[in-house]
């Protein structure tokens, strides 16, 4: 991502419905994945932070992050709590293999060119019988400003995604999309990005404050469904996978 970019995040991912609404549901996700009562928590990708938190509530959290400007962001903005590493995927991690209950790549696939090893490094980091959460943004035909604005190489589909899976040499343990109450307006903006060929993303910064508590509601909903089941349709996708 820019440094536009991480510095917009770290200004608004602790208010932004979106943000909130993607923790909520998380959190949700991970109470159901029966982890061990002292899990060991990875994130990589972890941006400036914003997830460190709520991941915290599952076990004992580390980080890894490539920007250097996210990285100080997130350091500073969460006091030195969590052991957060500079590293990449997928030839620079700076923690052990087998070192980790769960792994957690959330919306960071789409920002690396070579996504399977990326993966597949994630995968070595698992202690037997891990898991691997992941999310990214979901339709390549949604692609717009927003996507060039953060840095994406690409969006994904269910198909393309599970064959990512596949190629890894995971077994997948659960697909869904998510985000679609709201996809409508998402994709409404996505097109007006394009017809206008707009400099700048739709919907980037927060909303008055009733918008976004309204939003916040609405996308928080689906937890609920996806406590009990997968959605059909949505703007994000979200997988969880497991070693062969």
């Amino acid at each position: 991502m820019s440094p536009d970019a991480y510095l917009e995040m770290a200004e608004t991912e602790a208010g932004h419905w979106w943000f909130r609404g993607r923790r909520n549901i998380l959190s949700t996700i991970l109470a159901g994945l029966a982890l061990p009562r002292d899990a060991s928590i990875l994130e990589i990708g972890a941006g400036t932070g914003g997830n460190l938190a709520m991941l915290s509530q599952f076990g004992n959290v580390s980080a890894v992050e490539m920007d250097g400007t996210a990285l100080q962001l997130a350091r500073e903005k969460t006091h030195g709590v969590y052991d957060i590493r500079s590293g990449r995927c997928p030839d620079d991690m700076p923690f052990p293999d087998r070192s980790f209950d769960l792994v957690c790549l959330l919306d960071c696939l789409e920002h690396i060119a070579d996504d399977a090893g990326s993966l597949a490094c994630a995968g070595r980091m698992l202690k037997p019988g891990g898991a691997v959460l992941i999310t990214v943004p979901a339709y390549q035909w949604l692609w717009s400003r927003h996507d060039v604005f953060l840095h994406h190489q690409r969006r994904y589909s269910r198909r393309s995604l599970q064959a990512l899976v596949t190629r890894c040499g995971f077994r997948l343990d659960r697909i869904t999309y998510f985000n679609m109450l709201l996809s409508p307006l998402a994709i409404a903006a996505r097109f007006s990005d394009q017809l206008r060929d707009s400099q700048t993303a739709t919907g980037a910064g927060i909303p008055a404050q009733p918008i976004n508590r309204a939003l916040h509601a609405l996308f928080s909903t689906e937890r609920h469904w996806l406590a009990r089941g997968s959605l059909p349709f949505g703007i994000s996708l979200m997988a969880i996978v497991r070693a062969s």
